[in-house]
């Protein structure tokens, strides 16, 4: 009699553990959902705020108390935005920056990593600690010195401008290059012994392997171009090469200094939709790529 009930208050005693086991996890969980719901909702607010905004007639924007719903929906404002800003001429432009450079930048992405993974030269691996070294410079410290090197070239207010200075991405190199080091090298010896050369093995073998990781430099790359500012805004602002980030900075204020800031919100939502569909649509090939490229090497 005394065993069952030491194993009826052993029983007992283990269930009521289980119960307080399962109620901290509950608690934990839901403070940790609680947390993550607001940061999403702090995240998403300025989104909102101008989605709203852009929907806004300028009287009701310019309410000393802010209203959190448009009273009356001005689906105009898009119209009257994409109208003021040229937006055609600045989605073309940018497009075609982004496009050419994105081509451009992958081939050197593409022949530097393989060089750096696979081709045995003298000095490759100091050569390669230099490049990783330059990312430790500021963006920022280049300007002046590209600045000046392209206005003695003559390449002020061109394309050329927007595309050659940025071909080059020591991050998407060493990105490449640590997804191309995960290829058995016993490949690369097998293909060499079957008289293959080193162009067609790389098109042939490590960029069909190496595809999500091409994939996301691409996305990275052209998500880059359509959000520079500072150096288009510096070398090539006027109408013919203006991008879509200056375009957008004066083409809403009239000869008083006044700004249409609801038709601007309706502009900035047009020129972010791209982007926000690339994120929801594409996010899974970018995070692939990256978490395929690993530390190897």
């Amino acid at each position: 009699m005394s065993e069952n009930r030491n194993g009826i208050m052993q029983e007992k005693d283990m269930r009521q553990v289980a119960i307080k086991q399962n109620i901290g996890k509950g608690v934990v969980k839901f403070f940790l959902y609680l947390f993550l719901i607001t940061m999403a909702l702090i995240v998403l607010f300025p989104f909102y705020w101008m989605i709203i905004s852009s929907l806004k007639s300028l009287e009701e924007y310019r309410l000393s108390v802010p209203t959190f719903w448009p009273r009356t929906i001005m689906l105009s404002n898009y119209a009257e935005a994409f109208k003021a800003a040229n937006l055609g001429r600045l989605f073309l432009n940018t497009l075609y920056v982004g496009v050419v450079s994105t081509l451009l930048s992958l081939v050197i992405t593409v022949l530097s990593a393989f060089a750096f993974a696979r081709l045995e030269f003298k000095g490759r691996e100091t050569m390669f600690g230099l490049l990783l070294a330059t990312m430790m410079i500021p963006g920022e410290l280049f300007t002046i010195t590209n600045y000046s090197t392209i206005t003695q070239l003559g390449w002020m207010n061109t394309f050329t401008v927007l595309i050659v200075p940025f071909l080059v991405s020591v991050f998407y190199i060493f990105l490449l290059r640590q997804n191309f080091m995960q290829i058995p090298n016993e490949l690369y010896l097998a293909a060499k012994v079957d008289g293959t050369s080193d162009l067609k093995y790389l098109w042939k073998v490590m960029v069909p392997l190496s595809m999500p990781t091409l994939i996301s430099i691409t996305i990275l790359k052209m998500m880059g171009a359509w959000n520079s500012y500072i150096w288009p805004r510096l070398v090539a602002n006027d109408a013919a090469h203006q991008m879509i980030t200056n375009g957008l900075r004066n083409a809403f204020t009239d000869t008083t200094g006044d700004v249409n800031y609801p038709v601007q919100m309706a502009a900035v939502a047009i020129v972010s939709a791209p982007l926000f569909l690339v994120f929801v649509f594409l996010r899974k090939y970018i995070m692939a790529g990256v978490s395929r490229s690993g530390i190897k090497g």
